[in-house]
């Protein structure tokens, strides 16, 4: 009795250890995907602050062009009154 329950423990210890080592080598596998996928995250918030800044400088020229047609109509309604 003694001898079958080593084995069997034997056997449990042997499936646990090589449950451990998949478990290792999944975690390192997400540890990494992690990883770059914090980069690749970092990388796409530093292309939409960009964006931000383009969409921005945009906005502004747009705005300036519409003050600068308001102003040309304007002074082209003045002479006519």
């Amino acid at each position: 009795m003694l001898e079958n329950n080593l084995s069997q423990l034997e056997q449990l210890v042997g499936a646990l250890l090589q449950e451990n080592k998949t478990l290792q080598g999944s975690n390192a596998t997400l540890t990494k995907e992690l990883q770059t996928l914090k980069e690749e995250n970092e990388t796409l918030q530093l292309a939409a602050l960009e964006q931000e800044e383009l969409h921005g400088a945009t906005a502004a020229r747009i705005q300036a062009l519409v003050e600068l047609a308001r102003a040309g109509q304007s002074a082209e309604a003045a002479p006519n009154q």
